[in-house]
């Protein structure tokens, strides 16, 4: 008889790897790796993952950290340092360091596994799950642990369902009818479909189930060739689905909704464009994403702040918020905000205006300013007047506009433009 998913769990560390910049995000990313970039008004992108281990029952769990992780180590420290070794939890950051007589960061993404096989070991697990800390979801792995158990697999991935002509960016999967990998494609220029459906495609997650006995081996046997990447996706992953047993988990099958009906929810925020759009689709009627659910929540450091303060109100300066996101320790005063999240302690000042704006904490909006359509980094302190989002040309010259129209602005930039003026 096998044991049950609850059991699994028990037996499984989860092994985040948090190292990546995160270039796309552009300045976002200047001071702090990809998965501490904020998201959702409180949360931090690597609280994704954590909560969806912790949700799923595992509760030992590793974090490999390398570029800039100052900030990502202490927000786990402070958010995160619930585990109580006496009940047999573990929550270990792992930074790049020499061990062994080693000299070298992180190689890749296998190699951040190989490089602590020892501290994998300590923990006496039978399964590892690995996961990347940089993206948006909620899902119940035990039902993934499960599916890798029953079907005997080498290796289970993780898989999106997405449209063909979608696919070219990820690393996509071509099964049969049981859902065994027969090809895995890295960024194929022709995806292939799936059974039944051959206008989708099966397209990687960066999320892997093993035996760890298995995955020890694997290990070992890529850190002595020489013509590797050591990466999971790159060489890993082929290797297995060439020479043993690789299964796709289908992410349809274990994502956390918030009702039988609702849409699977997946982002990658990678970009400005797409990190500003995530967050503001939070503020709709019925976001698809559910911040709400007691469930399965999102754990993360709360700061001990105030609730939010909404004061004056004159005709035309009146503190106000329509279909927005405000947090704790926010003061709106005498400012009109529309469709926008405000993280922990922002304070915007009398005939200021906000619209479509994400504001990252400890943001200061000086009167009479008028922005729209921005990303705002953590601690800028905007001038009185500024106006953004209405004249692009403008808006070059001083900050970074993306692609998609969106304007990010940070500190520094704010000071080169005071010195030109």
């Amino acid at each position: 008889m096998t044991r049950s998913a609850t059991q699994l769990a028990s037996r499984t560390m989860a092994f985040v790897l948090a190292g990546g910049r995160g270039s796309r995000l552009k300045e976002l990313t200047d001071n702090r790796a990809k998965p501490a970039v904020y998201f959702g008004g409180k949360s931090r992108i690597i609280d994704f993952a954590l909560s969806n281990a912790l949700n799923s029952g595992i509760r030992k769990m590793a974090i490999a950290t390398q570029y800039k992780a100052h900030s990502l180590i202490r927000h786990c420290q402070r958010g995160w340092s619930f585990f109580r070794a006496e009940r047999n939890e573990y929550l270990d950051i792992l930074p790049a360091s020499q061990r062994g007589g080693g000299t070298q960061w992180y190689l890749g993404t296998a190699d951040a596994v190989y490089q602590n096989i020892d501290i994998v070991d300590s923990y006496d697990v039978d399964y590892v799950l690995i996961l990347a800390g940089d993206h948006i979801y909620k899902m119940d792995y035990e039902l993934m642990l499960r599916q890798h158990v029953d079907q005997d697999a080498d290796v289970t991935v993780g898989c999106l369902t997405v449209p063909r002509e979608d696919a070219k960016a990820f690393g996509v999967m071509d099964v049969d009818d049981n859902d065994v990998i027969t090809h895995f494609l890295e960024k194929p220029d022709n995806p292939p479909g799936m059974p039944g459906d051959p206008d989708r495609t099966l397209a990687s997650m960066g999320i892997y189930v093993f035996k760890w006995t298995f995955l020890r081996d694997l290990l070992l046997r890529d850190h002595d060739l020489k013509d590797t990447s050591h990466d999971f996706g790159a060489d890993l992953i082929p290797y297995v689905v060439k020479h043993g047993k690789a299964v796709a988990h289908r992410f349809d099958q274990s994502c956390v909704r918030h009702d039988e009906h609702s849409p699977v929810y997946w982002r990658d925020v990678g970009t400005v464009d797409a990190f500003w759009q995530a967050n503001i689709d939070l503020t709709a009627m019925v976001p698809e994403l559910d911040l709400w659910d007691r469930d399965w929540p999102i754990w993360t450091y709360a700061e001990s702040v105030p609730p939010a303060k909404f004061v004056h109100d004159d005709e035309d300066r009146r503190g106000h918020a329509i279909q927005s996101l405000i947090a704790g320790g926010c003061i709106i005063s005498g400012s009109k905000i529309r469709e926008s999240l405000l993280f922990t302690q922002v304070h915007t000042n009398s005939y200021s205006s906000l619209t479509r704006a994400v504001v990252l904490p400890y943001v200061n909006v000086a009167r009479s300013a008028r922005l729209q359509n921005v990303v705002i980094d953590r601690g800028v302190h905007i001038p009185e007047g500024l106006v953004v989002g209405e004249d692009p040309i403008e808006d070059r010259r001083w900050f970074r506009v993306s692609p998609g129209g969106i304007t990010l602005i940070t500190q520094k930039m704010l000071n080169l433009r005071a010195e030109s003026l």
